[in-house]
């Protein structure tokens, strides 16, 4: 397995010469992230304890399509990712980046095919994927949702519903401060289960089926941390980021279309989001096609991640869910945007304060 890869953006752009930017930002730093259903990016500068973006970069190429049923990566699906790639390396040339990091997850780590199909990435787009554990994929959700946990709490479940996989992260907070004290990650995402269960989630008993399979799968879990008695106790939050929960809060908030500020951050009520799993639902495949925060590239995908959200909030019924529009790429960026200033505060010779970025 590959280490995480974090470029020299020099190496990455050889000698071509970038655009001058709009206006400085200083130090920018790029995160791209290849998951089994979407190629993302996000391009960045530090802004005080955060950063402000400066370009960003979604695509579905499915890139774990006939996973489940092969356990290789497919032609077709390798090559929409590398066009996604080629897209997001043009762009990169439009301003000077300091450091790149490409990761990839749940697709690249299960398939027999996927260290070939990265080596083709180097060659063709530029770009050295480094795949990661779940472990960091769940660090990674943790670090860049930590500021959306509430510091009165006791713990918190963070999950998260990717297209190969599901992370979850149980957290203690301490002094307002989140410590990672258990994890997993589980092989079920969007895409494996749409691939599994078919035509059989849009009905009611199918999607019964599915979720009843899921609580399953996650019953070990609660069996160790014991969560469920820890929610009974109070003090304990749960936080969802992925596609799937961002979709349920845009439908509790009534969006005509989909509004990242709208929606990151936001706080649901266990009722509201149970009522928006029954409600998209309902509208069964036409009516997905034509919602407009969901459309005809996600229809396969949302009542999956459905299943799952339910499945989570049915063994561990907090009262509200808080919802996170961001996750892998944030973190990613956070932690580049520490190094490299940890970096600095050494080459300058002055003390570094690692409650800053």
């Amino acid at each position: 397995m590959h280490a995480p890869a974090v470029l020299d953006a020099a190496a990455l752009l050889d000698s071509a010469r970038p655009e001058p930017p709009r206006r400085a930002f200083g130090p920018t730093f790029a995160a791209l992230d290849l998951g089994t259903n979407n190629c993302r990016m996000l391009v960045a500068a530090p802004l005080g304890d955060g950063f402000r973006v400066l370009d960003s970069f979604s695509r579905i190429v499915r890139l774990g399509e006939g996973l489940h049923g092969t356990g290789r990566l497919s032609v077709a699906a390798m090559d929409r990712a590398i066009a996604a790639l080629d897209d997001c390396a043009v762009r990169l040339l439009r301003r000077p980046v300091r450091q790149v990091r490409a990761i990839a997850t749940e697709a690249c780590r299960r398939a027999t095919n996927g260290l070939e199909f990265l080596d083709r990435v180097k060659r063709e787009t530029g770009f050295d994927f480094g795949i990661i554990t779940g472990r960091e994929e769940a660090e990674l959700a943790l670090e860049s949702c930590a500021s959306l946990l509430p510091c009165d709490g006791r713990r918190a479940l963070l999950f998260d519903i990717g297209g190969g996989s599901t992370e979850l992260a149980w957290v203690r907070m301490t002094n307002g401060r989140p410590e990672l004290i258990g994890f997993d990650s589980l092989p079920m995402g969007v895409v494996t289960l749409s691939e599994r269960w078919g035509d059989a989630g849009f009905s009611p008993a199918g999607f019964e089926a599915m979720v009843d399979d899921i609580v399953d799968r996650l019953r070990p879990f609660e069996r160790v941390h014991c969560i469920g008695r820890e929610i009974r106790n109070g003090g304990v939050r749960l936080l969802g980021t992925s596609g799937t929960v961002t979709t349920l809060a845009s439908v509790v908030l009534n969006l005509e279309r989909y509004r990242r500020l709208a929606v990151d951050g936001v706080e649901l009520t266990s009722r509201e989001a149970s009522d928006a799993v029954a409600s998209l639902h309902a509208l069964g495949r036409t009516g997905l096609m034509r919602h407009p925060c969901v459309g005809p590239e996600r229809v396969e995908f949302v009542l999956p991640g459905c299943a799952v959200f339910a499945a989570i909030t049915r063994l561990w019924p907090a009262p509200h869910v808080i919802v996170a529009d961001r996750g892998l790429r944030e973190g990613v960026l956070l932690r580049l945007m520490r190094a490299d200033k940890l970096r600095q505060a050494r080459h300058d010779g002055r003390r570094w304060d690692p409650c800053r970025l």
